[in-house]
């Protein structure tokens, strides 16, 4: 039996950090629905090449990095049936998780006041660029946008006066892929206190306060020092040695 087993997880999310935190939920044995856009479904669906299948049944594999062991369905919520036909679903989950801007699923009497007040047992997470409350609210948030403004890219790249210089993107989206991984652990948390209070909760998730969290030792350093953390390249601001060697073949680390 996998921890999560009758765990019924309504999934609202589309592109990869809500995705991401379901299909870890998913991974612990929650019941995982994923609601998806008739016709179109998930916009990672269409990021491809490279695809898998063919033709009508082809599927980009980008979708299949992040919806690993869910199950689908195609239900237009701005329509009157689909809305009620979701909110049915939410009376029924344990979990719900989204990631629209702030507000916009409240037009559809999907959003976190209306689906617990019907269901109080409900963890309802929001995952958004900014949070549910302050000056950027209602802002979109991507995360190359937030690895630029966290100052991540200006501690990833070569340093400062060598060839290809310039502050650089984390190769794979790891702002999205970890504020999916803390969502998913303020789920289980979450869990836990509801098998105690029996209430559940509305989780607050952000890019941006996901991004400044998993800068660790290198916003530390800056808050102590008062100084700015440089690109380094494959160097370490506090750890020597700790770069590539050249070696007669190919570099050794």
């Amino acid at each position: 039996m996998k921890p999560l087993e009758g765990i019924r997880v309504l999934d609202l999310s589309r592109v990869l950090a809500g995705p991401w935190c379901t299909q870890l939920l998913a991974d612990l044995g929650a019941d995982v629905i994923k609601i998806e856009r008739p016709g179109l479904g998930d916009d990672t669906r269409h990021w491809g090449p490279p695809w898998h299948g063919e033709g009508d049944d082809r599927v980009a594999a980008y979708f299949l990095a992040a919806n690993r062991g869910k199950r689908s369905a195609a239900i237009d919520f701005s329509q009157p049936e689909g809305a009620d036909l979701v909110r049915r679903l939410a009376s029924k989950s344990d979990v719900v998780v989204e990631n629209f801007k702030v507000g916009a699923l409240a037009k559809f009497g999907l959003d976190a006041a209306t689906l617990r007040a019907a269901n109080p047992r409900l963890i309802y997470a929001s995952i958004t660029g900014f949070g549910q409350d302050g000056p950027y609210k209602d802002r979109a948030g991507y995360d190359y946008i937030i690895q630029g403004m966290s100052g991540l890219m200006s501690i990833t790249g070569q340093p400062d006066g060598t060839p290809g210089a310039e502050p650089m993107r984390v190769g794979v989206a790891v702002i999205d892929l970890f504020t999916g991984m803390y969502t998913a652990s303020a789920i289980l948390a979450a869990l836990v206190r509801r098998s105690v209070t029996g209430e559940g909760a509305h989780i607050d998730s952000a890019l941006f306060d996901t991004s400044l969290a998993i800068l660790a030792n290198q916003a530390s350093n800056a808050l102590v020092s008062g100084q700015d953390p440089p690109r380094q390249g494959n160097t370490h601001p506090n750890i020597v040695p700790y770069q590539p060697f050249a070696c007669a073949d190919q570099p050794l680390i």
